[in-house]
């Protein structure tokens, strides 16, 4: 464990003073103010339902209002009366319904939004209640339900039902107003973070609460029974809040919830924001003095070692600048100079030495194939000769010359791709006269891959194992297909044939065998150089199963042209 620095220690010092000094005002602020927390919370609590009860006050006063027109024009001649009402519910869009009922509850007129007509079979009328009528007499104001009485038309309402004096054999009036926009005002009242208001009748049951779902679900639980027996006011129980006031002119009231606990923590952020500021002062204070050891201690050697973490990281691009300092400093910079211009001349001298022995390596891997590929053909010319096929075997000494001229290529390593297919065709030229009627082949190559480089001496290797080992010993002609295209940022040169196939075995003796061996000696070359040449993640992939052909996949990078000098630097 690395020992920490002086300028380490005097900043753990200070930060703990600093902290000592944040907790003392934390708790002296807690202990002073959550009175007067508490009392804040109390009086915004009460803001808050006094809000709703103002609210809720004139959407009653609009229920009222409602009901007083309406009856004074339900006695006018009925057209007069239909006209009125028409034009009253479309300058009055939140009621959705006007309905007149006899003394014994029966639906005698219905006046609706859009003209609608109540259904022929009523189940149940929820604006309606005859016994809740007559029980309290001059009539009531219903809790929210849904509109029952219409056929795919359902509101949520609120239901004024009031006696119609001298209305004839008419006895009571309903209107049906909308509770949507009230409930939305109720839910979007809240009290601190987590706080809210709900509407109960004079008897504590629920009218309506912005968490209904939770009630019914029974994951929620409201004293709404304990609160209708107590008065208005605001009262504080434990680490609830609660506020009761009545709506005047109506038999709800409000209740507003909220959290004790919620607005000591809210307050605690506002403590935290008057220790950040001493803090920050604080900390300023440190910054400073941790500034002037920096400059004459510490600055030096965090410098010295961020250097040397440069040179860890990057050895042959750094650049080294003395450090200035002490003594001591000073020394310790010059040992470091010196050993990292010693380092980077050795590496200098290993790299040179590397790329020798890769240069080696490529020769060697290089001086194998043409032998192994001249020696084939060069008995196919013979074979010809000895049964005086003369025209074929001049034409085959024709190919195998333009071959050889494509395989010199001046001493390049990489041709473009369209000299490397040129090279393919001449030795399936050639092959095609010593395997006469044995196999077809095709070429489908993307021209954008034709001015790319590729390794000379790729494609023949692996077109001539095909033909060996996969087509030779068919009964019937076989077929090779070779097809290059792009893959991403590489390409691809793929040679699929049709012929016996190879175990897995076989398939995996193909890129180990050692240069000794004299079985597929040609597919390893081409993979080794591929890998010396580009990097492990190039190379040959195999896939092969018996009696079923074999697929050579050769992965490659896209070289322009213009960049052979990149990859020729090696040799």
């Amino acid at each position: 464990m690395r020992p920490p620095r002086t300028a380490q220690l005097v900043a753990a010092l200070i930060s703990a003073l600093s902290l000592l000094a944040l907790t003392l005002c934390t708790v002296l602020f807690l202990r002073s103010y959550r009175s007067s927390i508490i009392e804040s919370a109390r009086t915004g609590s009460a803001q808050a339902v006094s809000q709703v009860v103002g609210t809720v006050g004139a959407y009653v006063d609009t229920l009222e209002g409602a009901v007083g027109i309406v009856k004074e024009h339900l006695g006018d001649e009925e057209s007069a009366r239909d006209a009125f009402l028409a034009a009253f519910l479309t300058a009055r869009p939140e009621i959705a319904a006007i309905t007149v009922y006899d003394e014994g509850g029966a639906l005698l007129n219905c006046w609706a939004q859009d003209g609608r007509t109540p259904s022929e079979d009523i189940v149940r009328n929820l604006s309606f209640d005859l016994t809740t009528a007559k029980r309290l007499g001059q009539g009531y104001i219903s809790t929210p339900h849904v509109e029952s009485i219409f056929t795919g038309y359902y509101p949520w309402v609120v239901s004024v039902v009031r006696r119609i004096p001298d209305g004839g054999h008419r006895c009571w009036v309903s209107i049906d107003i909308s509770f949507k926009e009230l409930a939305g005002t109720i839910s979007g009242v809240g009290i601190g973070r987590h706080g809210y208001c709900y509407l109960m009748d004079e008897r504590g049951n629920m009218v309506y609460h912005p968490q209904q779902q939770l009630l019914y679900a029974g994951l929620k639980k409201e004293e709404a029974g304990r609160l209708a027996c107590i008065g208005d006011g605001t009262y504080v129980e434990d680490t609830v809040i609660y506020s009761v006031k009545r709506v005047p002119g109506s038999p709800w009231r409000v209740v507003g919830v909220s959290y004790v606990d919620e607005t000591v923590n809210e307050s605690f952020w506002q403590m935290f924001r008057v220790a950040v500021a001493t803090a920050a002062l604080i900390f300023l204070m440190a910054l400073a003095a941790g500034l002037v050891l920096s400059r004459f201690l510490s600055r030096p050697l965090q410098e010295l070692e961020s250097a040397m973490e440069q040179f860890e990281q990057d050895a042959d691009r750094f650049a080294f600048r003395p450090v200035r300092g002490t003594r001591e400093v000073q020394n310790l910079s010059d040992s470091f100079a010196h050993m990292v211009r010693r380092i980077q001349k050795l590496m200098t001298t290993v790299r040179e030495e590397e790329i020798v022995l890769r240069k080696t390596e490529l020769k060697a891997l290089q001086a194998q194939i043409n032998p192994h590929f001249l020696y084939n053909t060069l008995d196919s010319i013979a074979w010809m000769c000895e049964r005086g096929k003369n025209a074929d075997a001049v034409e085959m000494v024709h190919a195998l010359a333009q071959l050889f001229r494509i395989s010199i290529s001046r001493g390049h390593e990489l041709i473009p791709i369209e000299k490397e297919l040129q090279h393919a065709e001449a030795y399936l030229r050639i092959q095609k006269f010593r395997y006469k009627n044995q196999f077809t082949y095709h070429f489908t190559v993307d021209e954008s891959c034709l001015h790319c480089l590729c390794n000379k001496i790729t494609l023949q290797p692996i077109i001539e194992n095909s033909i060996v080992h996969g087509l030779d010993l068919m009964v019937d002609a076989g077929h090779i297909e070779i097809t290059v295209k792009p893959d991403g940022e590489d390409i691809l040169l793929i040679v699929e044939d049709d012929g016996i196939g190879m175990e897995p075995e076989q398939v995996s003796a193909l890129l180990q065998n050692e240069p000794s061996d004299r079985t597929g000696i040609g597919v390893k070359n081409v993979n080794d150089r591929l890998r010396i040449y580009f990097g492990a993640e190039y190379g040959l992939s195999i896939r092969s199963a018996p009696y079923e052909g074999t697929t050579v996949t050769i992965r490659t990078p896209r070289v322009p042209e213009d960049r052979e000098a990149d990859y020729d630097k090696i040799h």
